[in-house]
């Protein structure tokens, strides 16, 4: 049996996280507005109308553009108000409710990242939709277990958001959770069900703290383990409240993980 250490939510795809201390979970949705906002290259189509699911090199992400990690974002969800900060001093702030603040976010990013993006930023956003890196609603879950095995590896300390995960836990042995999928687990009052494990992409090899690429993350797991998994996506399939301290509890079941797509 595990326990949740951390929770947090990305309002912004490839920005700074959100710090929750509980948080209710709807079936087959994420964590209520994890990755609700994404920052598309100016070539990038996307129709609010018909949201589909793109890729993650259509948007300005950590894997590219690695002097996001210099910089902290607050979302004011009730307000609309965006405010972004370096070295604890606000550098820009916008309304994402309205266009006017809209197009002061998207001047900013433009400016900070210059020639890494093609055309100027647009700030995207539709009903319902999730800027996940996979086609569907899903946790994404780490354990802390394996992470210490991979520091070992490493000869170094790695800062878990290294993995922009939603759910940090303790208690269960190391790579344990890359045998979940199709499990089910009681997490809090909700119930969720192991659906894919995590492939690591190279926005791991970013150091959150310095905004540098310090580490060989993929290629360290796959030269090691002969795959490139840490953590595991989970869907939602009874809702309830989860808060840090809750149990993961397993429950058995013979249900299928699902075929996502990366």
């Amino acid at each position: 049996m595990s326990t949740i250490t951390h929770l947090y939510r990305y309002p912004i795809k490839g920005m700074s996280p959100e710090i929750l201390q509980r948080t209710f979970l709807k079936v087959g949705e994420t964590i209520p507005l994890d990755r609700c906002f994404a920052l598309a290259h100016g070539t990038t189509e996307f129709n609010p109308e018909a949201p589909q699911h793109l890729s993650k090199t259509h948007f300005l992400m950590l894997m590219k553009n690695e002097r996001l990690a210099a910089l902290n974002t607050i979302y004011n969800d009730s307000t609309g108000i965006l405010q972004i900060f370096q070295n604890d001093q606000q550098i820009a702030c916008g309304n994402l409710k309205n266009i006017e603040g809209q197009k002061q976010i998207e001047k900013f990013f433009a400016h900070y990242l210059g020639d890494e993006i093609r055309g100027t930023p647009k700030l995207v956003q539709a009903p319902s939709h999730s800027f996940s890196d996979v086609d569907a609603k899903v946790l994404s879950c780490i354990n802390l277990a394996s992470v210490r095995e991979l520091e070992k590896v490493l000869g170094t300390k790695l800062h878990p958001l290294r993995f922009r995960a939603n759910v940090y836990f303790e208690g269960a042995s190391p790579w344990e959770e890359l045998d979940w999928v199709a499990k089910e687990f009681r997490l809090g009052t909700a119930k969720v069900r192991g659906v894919k494990r995590i492939q690591r992409c190279a926005a791991t090899n970013v150091n959150p703290q310095t905004a540098k690429r310090d580490l060989k993350i993929p290629r360290t797991l796959l030269d090691t383990y002969g795959h490139p998994d840490l953590g595991i996506y989970m869907e939602v399939v009874s809702d309830g409240e989860i808060a840090v301290g809750d149990k993961f509890m397993c429950e058995e079941g013979n249900h299928k993980g699902l075929p996502l797509q990366t």
